[in-house]
């Protein structure tokens, strides 16, 4: 059950003003991200999943109106109203793992005005955080390519529940597995993990260190080797190898990566160990996977933290909740900066030869021949269209990562066409 103070002041307080002034027709709320700052030539949706469960579940409890009652704001007959809430609209909205751009309606929410007006500090909270961190992955895993990347940033994510959900976005986005024990649980996400520093501190040394770790997780153990020495490490590493010890991989965390990485792969091939995989971690972005990718550095995966599940570099969208239509009539801003789209919209997508061409922001029952993203998923408050599973959602991810034009996959600022009908 979600806590339905989840919400801003204000969203209650234009609530009541609402309802008591009846203005309770029929609204269409539409989620777009108004421009792409720089850094981003597209965004990946997501969140939608939150959104349907916590919007389905939006209740207030007995806790949350006694608390309200205290604040005598109020009238005795709004909450009764509130006591009484339930969400009967509709959802319409793009699916998870879709590549998208600015201006498109990523989530249309229909219903009673006063009931969907209430929602919108919910909804865009949790499609912009799920949004933002999918967004960021998306650049490190497409400029990745065939490396794979693993989570390890849930101790510097924003909370724990948010560092949860930024986990689940950043798979989506093409990460292979986390550290995050909670989000393998609840999204059956491929765990992973290797040891740290303070580990092979307690030892009386670091080979003592990396016989014990095998000998207690002996299945593909990775060994931190740059507790001290790096190069050092990778020798002792290889040595324990070639005893007959299994080693699957070592991880480094720090120094220079250019350098350290290709002389701890010549010291592993010279003792025969080219199976041992290196994976490099410690404030990676796409930036350095560019720049190690393009000097050949040998390295067979990464582990990102700090700058992907923070969204270091652009950690907030343009993102908007806004009123389009209300009783059959369109509505828009006007505000320098700030005007709206009016009305229901739909996305639809064109492509040449399997690659993506432009996109058409629409007004809903137009007839066009692209593809069109939006999709009904909840109507009159019952959800209508299953959810998928986590791995269908990736796989979406992979095929519109796959159809993206070269120069918006790319990390320098290309703008995608959109027309707008």
């Amino acid at each position: 059950m979600s806590s339905a103070l989840i919400t801003d002041l204000y969203e209650l307080t234009m609530a009541q003003s609402l309802v008591e002034h009846n203005k309770t027709g029929r609204a269409v709320f539409s989620v777009t991200v108004r421009s792409l700052p720089q850094e981003r030539n597209f965004l990946v949706s997501c969140g939608l999943e939150s959104v349907i469960h916590e919007v389905l579940a939006f209740r207030f409890s007995h806790a949350n109106i006694a608390y309200l009652q205290s604040q005598e704001r109020f009238s005795e007959s709004f909450l009764d109203w509130l006591c009484a809430f339930r969400f009967t609209g509709d959802i319409i909205a793009v699916p998870e793992g879709r590549i998208v751009f600015e201006n498109e309606p990523l989530v249309r929410i229909e219903g009673s005005l006063p009931e969907i007006q209430i929602l919108e500090t919910i909804v865009l909270n949790l499609i912009h955080h799920q949004t933002t961190i999918a967004s960021k992955t998306a650049r490190m895993t497409i400029t990745a390519g065939s490396i794979p990347l693993i989570d390890f940033g849930l101790r510097r994510a924003h909370g724990t529940d948010g560092g949860v959900l930024a986990s689940r976005a950043a798979c989506i986005a093409g990460c292979t597995g986390t550290s995050n024990l909670e989000a393998g649980q609840r999204f059956k996400i491929p765990i992973s993990g290797t040891m740290a520093h303070s580990y092979i501190l307690v030892f009386n040394s670091e080979k003592e260190a990396f016989r014990s770790y095998i000998k207690t997780f002996p299945k593909d153990p990775v060994l931190l080797i740059d507790t001290y020495d790096t190069l050092t490490g990778a020798e002792t590493a290889a040595k324990l190898a070639q005893e007959g010890l299994p080693v699957s991989g070592v991880r480094i965390d720090s120094g220079d990566i250019s350098s350290i990485v290709p002389a701890v792969r010549n010291i592993l091939d010279s003792y025969g160990l080219q199976h041992i995989k290196i994976i490099v971690s410690g404030g990676v972005d796409e930036h350095d996977i560019r720049h190690w990718s393009r000097e050949g550095i040998p390295i067979d995966a990464y582990g990102v933290g700090t700058k992907m599940l923070t969204s270091s570099d652009i950690p907030y969208l343009d993102m908007t909740y806004k009123l389009v239509e209300y009783e059959n009539i369109p509505r828009y801003k006007t505000s320098t900066g700030k005007v709206s789209i009016p009305g229901r919209r739909d996305i639809y997508r064109h492509y040449t030869g399997g690659i993506m061409d432009y996109d058409e922001i629409a007004a809903t029952g137009i007839d066009c021949k692209g593809e069109k993203l939006n999709e009904y998923i909840v109507k009159e408050g019952i959800q209508i269209t299953p959810s998928p599973s986590f791995e269908e959602i990736r796989e979406r991810f992979r095929q519109d990562a796959n159809r993206l034009p070269p120069g918006i996959r790319s990390l320098e600022t290309k703008r995608y066409q959109i027309n707008i009908r």
